[in-house]
């Protein structure tokens, strides 16, 4: 197993998903690829049409979330573990598969958290899906 894919939403439990890439990586001697997906822009964002104050804070959230993502990356290096953050828009559940696909990535690890009906009937899992679309193995963390 040489790349594991952990998947973090900045949920709070972000050290969780971690802490089960770190024990992995350390026994396969694999690097840990920390990939957060971010909202893709609104259809306005980027265009003249966009009031700059839209387009400014939403260059600002990117910009926290990339702060964040490399400072878990950097965490695990000091660790002696050989990772890399990625920070990419779009669709949770494609991007995810996009990236394994593009990585060649062994692992995806994701976490789940217990939803009520209403939540599963009209959101989904991420992770459930992530399962279904995934030709490569999946470690699900549960949360609760």
């Amino acid at each position: 197993m040489k790349n594991i894919l952990v998947s973090i939403d900045f949920d709070g439990n972000e050290r969780v998903l971690l802490a089960q890439a770190i024990m992995l990586a350390k026994k396969f001697g694999s690097k840990i690829w920390v990939l957060h997906i971010a909202a893709p822009n609104p259809d306005f964002v980027g265009y003249e049409a966009g009031p700059k104050f839209e387009r400014d804070f939403r260059a600002n959230q990117l910009r926290e979330e990339h702060k964040k993502i490399q400072e878990y990356s950097d965490a695990l290096e000091e660790k002696g573990l050989d990772t890399e953050a990625l920070l990419v828009q779009g669709a949770t559940v494609e991007t995810i598969m996009e990236k394994a696909s593009d990585l060649n990535i062994d692992l995806i690890i994701a976490g789940h958290s217990d939803h009520d009906f209403l939540y599963k009937a009209f959101i989904g899992s991420v992770s459930s899906q992530i399962i279904k679309k995934s030709k490569i193995p999946v470690l699900i963390v549960p949360f609760d």
